[in-house]
């Protein structure tokens, strides 16, 4: 009991320091750090070790020898699959691909006359295209970029606009994305595999819900404020650089993607490339079609260096935190907290159901305070394996909400970067924006809560 109450004040302290803007790495490391050294000293019986690491002959030393373990074992794991993931995301933004398969997407929806069929249509899209592009904020710029001048032409207000590309990151989905390989990773599957069975099901329900609301929450907020809509000629948008990449660049961020829902079980098994080699070889192939359309080798070479400042860039904000975070959960399971709480909810006659939700719920709340989906899952997301086994579940059943429910608090975070870019474009408050993306937001939260329930 004494442990418990020692982790959940930890706890509490961290998270406080967390929603109030300080370095989430910082926090969760010391808070790691503490509940270890506790564990020493209410249970000096107990060995300090990270997996099947050695001891070093000190119990005090073994709490910072814990610390490098999960170091060396969540880069050399999941840590490499983000940051690969980051430097191909960079590699396609430096060379202009993404630019181009983003005017390849949006451009079919110019057809249509009908502006908010066009920005419930719209939502869908982005949402996909959020599978190849993996970062929420880079998604959003590019969006803003392209879409959003399109959106206002065809009559829709600048605010609404804005509040549906605030939302094109409501579900991180795909291999390329940094919390749904982590997600895999805890559920003890291939990451093609936890796409397409657990994540598509789950998201094509959401997506329809969200998309339906959308389109009428940004009828009613515009009515409301007294827009009118007028169509203007969209044959011409303001993405149309002059220096736009060819056309057949839109299907390389797709590429990796591609390449790891083939060659899995999903589709191909005899070979099998994980995400990590999939970037690599997306990457050299960008590079080769890079050298084909400018034909300068020195000028080809000096661009792969954006794929490796990329990776750097991802291990110092998200590989980062994510270490951090283990040593933090890790410190919550070795000083018995959840082993306490599991037995606790049970005796209460709580079942799987209301833990997977509760443990939802947590995510979401920590994302909308911290505007950060990936600091929040990563926080958590670590304890999930152990209390569905605790529960004689599998952990995929709770994880998948959790991980879903990253970005989904996100989209209604008034802190999150991705609202306050948008809102900047939309020309009123984040917490404007908010007040619009909360409708579809809690239709696709309920909805994605009841899909995961009625489909696993």
């Amino acid at each position: 009991m004494t442990a418990f109450i020692i982790a959940i004040a930890i706890t509490i302290i961290a998270a406080w320091l967390i929603i109030k803007n300080y370095q989430p790495q910082t926090v969760l490391l010391l808070a790691g750090l503490a509940l270890l050294t506790m564990t020493v000293i209410l249970h000096p019986e107990k060995s300090i070790l990270y997996g099947k690491a050695t001891t070093t002959g000190s119990t005090w030393l073994d709490i910072f020898a814990f610390a490098k373990g999960s170091l060396s074992t969540q880069v050399a794991g999941i840590g490499l699959i983000i940051m690969a993931a980051g430097g191909f995301a960079s590699y396609m933004d430096h060379i202009k691909a993404s630019n181009a398969m983003v005017n390849i997407c949006i451009r079919p929806l110019q057809i249509i006359k009908a502006p908010y069929l066009i920005l419930a249509l719209g939502y869908i899209c982005a949402q996909m295209l959020h599978v190849a592009i993996s970062s929420a904020a880079g998604l959003a710029m590019l969006l803003l970029v392209t879409f959003f001048p399109v959106l206002v032409r065809l009559g829709v207000s600048k605010a609404a606009a804005a509040a549906m590309i605030g939302l094109c990151a409501f579900m991180d989905l795909g291999p390329a994305v940094g919390t749904a390989n982590l997600a895999a990773k805890h559920a003890g599957m291939e990451t093609a595999v936890y796409f397409a069975h657990y994540q598509m099901p789950v998201a094509i329900a959401v997506m329809l819900v969200v998309s339906i609301l959308i389109f009428f929450t940004a009828k009613y907020y515009d009515k409301k404020d007294g827009h009118t809509v007028v169509i203007q000629n969209v044959s011409k948008t303001d993405s149309q650089e002059e220096d736009a990449a060819p056309t057949f660049y839109a299907l390389l961020p797709v590429f990796p993607v591609a390449l790891v829902l083939i060659f899995s079980p999903l589709v191909i098994d005899t070979i099998k490339i994980d995400v990590v080699t999939a970037m690599i070889v997306g990457t050299m192939l960008a590079f080769v079609c890079e050298l084909i359309v400018k034909r300068d080798f020195l000028a080809c070479c000096k661009g792969v260096q954006v794929f490796f400042k990329g990776m750097g860039g991802m291990f110092t904000s998200i590989v980062s935190l994510l270490v951090c975070a283990d040593i933090y959960a890790q410190g919550m399971q070795q000083i018995g907290a959840i082993d306490y709480l599991l037995e606790s909810v049970q005796n209460a006659g709580f079942g799987f159901t209301s833990m997977t939700i509760v443990m939802t719920l947590l995510v979401g709340i920590t994302a909308v305070l911290t505007g950060s989906g990936v600091a929040a899952f990563f926080s958590f997301s670590g304890l999930a394996p152990s209390i569905a086994s605790k529960f004689g579940a599998d952990a995929v059943y709770m994880i998948l909400p959790m991980q879903l429910m990253a970005g989904m608090g996100r989209s209604i975070s008034p802190v999150a970067g991705i609202i306050i870019a948008v809102s900047k474009a939309g020309e009123c408050s984040p917490f404007m924006i908010v007040r619009r993306t909360l409708i579809p937001a809690l239709g696709g939260i309920v909805t994605m809560l009841v899909a995961n329930y009625l489909l696993f």
